[in-house]
């Protein structure tokens, strides 16, 4: 199967083509199924730039639903045992492949709400102004080890959890791709929500499979984050456009940006190894950053308070009365006249090991 290429047909089709379990992540922004049955007017009596194009439109609810167990069955054939799968849509059509993904075996990890800050207006004044649209997280099975770069998504939010509501504005300005002054695609998504989905779900060099291409954001923004992908399309305008666009993306240097990792995924450091190193020694005392509570370092690398000995997180538990503790953190020594956590010895030693290799 060839990479970092758009193919052009029907999707059911095309994925029928592909290897079994060779995707590491889909996005798929599938046709709404918005049923408009006339043209949307301003007040002033201009037209609206909708969605009404053919592709978008289906005979029945019958006839979308099978479109749409279709092409999630072949997404969820392909997918690697612990892939995921994000799905985009309105209130139109995001129920209706809910059930469909759960009919299919997928797990649904999250749904998250992409609140738009610059929403379209409802100009009639017949409903509430439709500001939000529905993105669902899924993962091929129940117990699929799925990717997700907490620390990443933390980090870009500021420090704070990232919660499952995105304010993103819509796509405009210079990030809209036009032909002659015209938008080529209706429902073009904001390259911010893109990265977010491929930051939070993937890893550099993973594979990213976008089923309803369009104008090629997920393929952009894939190959600007150092991830392979592919996208399947109908359209020769929208291919034309979404390579123009592709090939003027440039591929960050990962190793120079990269993302946060999780804790769980750093290389594991005993305590005792900043014995070993001379970063502590032996009869050396610890204390919290208050210093309420101190601890001995004992020479095999534990410690040693007027409560209990054990490790540097039983310890904390201890002298604290609490059922856990994370001892990195909890205890402090005087880094060079700073009071420090021990954590930090833990991140010199870390760094020393990587440049190593």
């Amino acid at each position: 199967m060839e990479i970092n290429r758009v193919f052009q047909g029907d999707c059911i089709e095309v994925l029928k083509t592909f290897p079994g379990e060779s995707i590491d992540l889909i996005f798929a922004d599938p046709p709404y199924n918005l049923q408009l049955k006339k043209e949307l007017l301003r007040p002033d009596s201009s037209k609206v730039s909708a969605v009404n194009d053919d592709w978008d439109k289906f005979s029945s609810f019958e006839n979308y639903d099978n479109f749409t167990f279709k092409w999630l069955k072949e997404c969820k054939r392909v997918l690697k045992p612990n892939g995921t799968i994000w799905v985009i849509g309105s209130y139109h059509n995001i129920y209706r492949v809910g059930t469909k993904l759960q009919d299919l075996g997928y797990w649904i990890l999250n749904d998250v709400i992409w609140r738009k800050s610059n929403p379209m207006p409802n100009f009639k004044g017949t409903r509430f102004t439709n500001a939000h649209e529905t993105l669902i997280w899924a993962s091929k099975t129940e117990k699929s080890k799925f990717t997700f770069n907490y620390d990443a998504m933390k980090s870009l939010n500021g420090d704070t959890q990232m919660r499952s509501d995105w304010n993103i504005p819509i796509c405009s300005g210079n990030e809209r791709v036009k032909v002659d002054g015209i938008k080529l695609h209706s429902t073009q998504k904001p390259e911010a929500l893109l990265s977010r989905v491929i930051l939070s779900s993937t890893k550099p060099g993973d594979l990213v499979l976008d089923p309803f291409l369009g104008s090629g954001s997920t393929a952009a923004v894939a190959k600007k984050l150092s991830r392979n992908w592919i996208g399947i399309e109908k359209e020769d305008r929208y291919i034309k456009e979404a390579n123009k666009r592709i090939e003027n993306i440039n591929e960050l240097c990962i190793d120079s940006i990269g993302v946060t990792k999780s804790k769980k995924e750093e290389k594991r450091i005993p305590f005792g190894t900043l014995l070993e190193r001379g970063m502590l020694n032996p009869g050396e005392i610890l204390f919290d950053g208050r210093k309420r509570w101190f601890a001995k370092v004992r020479i095999d690398g534990s410690v040693i308070s007027d409560k209990s000995k054990g490790s540097i997180h039983s310890v904390g538990a201890e002298v604290q009365g609490l059922p856990a503790c994370n001892g990195w953190t909890f205890w402090h020594t005087n880094l060079n006249g700073t009071i420090v956590p021990i954590d930090i010895l833990r991140s010199m030693v870390r760094q020393e090991l990587n440049y190593q290799q």
